[in-house]
């Protein structure tokens, strides 16, 4: 497999997950943290969805419990989307996107295709993943920056449902 995805906070373990309100035991749950570290070898590598996923399948424990049709899903449309979703994320930013840590942008495109996509997960579910995606996976303030950012298109995509 190419790049691991680096953890910025003390240590990724699944107790460390757990106590950042990261749900390890979802199955949801598991495949989003998959994806954000498909997205993020992607975005470093342009590894090809297919290749990811059969990477992901061949490791050693596998997917484990995550949902891999889920998985599979956020993936495969996260990377077809990412035009398309970066331009939803960029008005947004606060710096150019070049910029952007690699990990921050994964969790961002990956959250923002299922607020576009998967309008029954509640927008709350989304944000509150990718939020705990970004303790455990981005730099120290990170999740801050991810919540502001998806707060703002969270109020654009999902109105209806927030009220507004």
């Amino acid at each position: 497999m190419s790049e691991p995805l680096p953890s910025h906070s003390p240590g990724s373990s699944a107790s460390n997950a757990a106590s950042l309100g990261v749900n390890p035991t979802s199955r949801r749950g598991l495949a989003r943290r998959l994806t954000v570290q498909a997205v993020y070898q992607w975005i470093l590598n342009q590894t090809a969805p297919e290749t990811l996923i059969k990477e992901f399948r061949e490791m050693p424990d596998g997917l484990g419990r995550a949902d891999p049709e889920y998985f599979g899903e956020l993936l495969r449309g996260t990377v077809a989307d990412a035009a398309t979703l970066t331009t939803q994320i960029v008005p947004h930013l606060d710096r150019p996107l070049n910029q952007l840590d690699p990990v921050e942008y994964a969790v961002l495109l990956m959250a923002v295709y299922e607020l576009n996509n998967r309008p029954e997960v509640p927008y709350r579910v989304v944000v509150n993943e990718a939020v705990n995606l970004a303790k455990v996976f981005g730099a120290e303030d990170g999740y801050k920056f991810v919540n502001g950012v998806l707060d703002k298109i969270a109020r654009q995509v999902r109105a209806t449902e927030i009220g507004g």
